[in-house]
């Protein structure tokens, strides 16, 4: 089974989220049910399906959050080499294309969010920068097509 690469502030994150789902999330939703229950005929119940619908969501999400949890590995950010793109890294690009400077930090799938400039390492572009330098020219196979950056800064 393939490691699913973490910041340990990302990690911890999840933890947190798992954590909660058990301890407060699946007690709520469990009163929630007992409650729905107890108004008597559960058959045309919203209230009742709308809890155990939520029961499936978070019992599914918990679930989800244990198999990553367990195949989770830790980048020490510190220990990598910090004169190419690798894993946790912030890269400075020129697009050719549209002559803008655009900024992504290099991340697992769990941690992205390209909205605030968090791509992962398994997108087109996260992929074509892993283990180019300062300088290099890339082509990213993207949903909006072929994009052309060049490398500006690492850090």
């Amino acid at each position: 089974m393939d490691k699913i690469p973490f910041t340990k502030d990302g990690l911890e994150k999840l933890r947190d989220e798992l954590s909660n789902l058990q301890k407060v999330e699946r007690p709520k939703n469990i009163r929630a049910i007992a409650e729905a229950r107890s108004h008597g005929d559960i058959s045309e119940n919203a209230e009742y399906h709308a809890a155990k619908e939520r029961q499936s969501f978070l019992e599914g999400r918990i679930n989800e959050l244990k198999s990553v949890i367990a195949t989770s590995e830790v980048i020490d950010l510190d220990q990598s080499p910090a004169d190419r793109v690798v894993f946790g890294r912030t890269v400075l690009l020129y697009n050719v294309e549209t002559e803008e400077e655009v900024e992504y930090q290099l991340l697992g799938p769990y941690e992205s969010d390209p909205a605030k400039g968090k791509i992962s390492v398994t997108s087109p572009l996260g992929q074509s920068l892993i283990g180019k330098e300062e300088g290099d020219e890339i082509k990213a196979k993207t949903p909006g097509g072929i994009k052309e950056y060049e490398i500006l800064e690492i850090r």
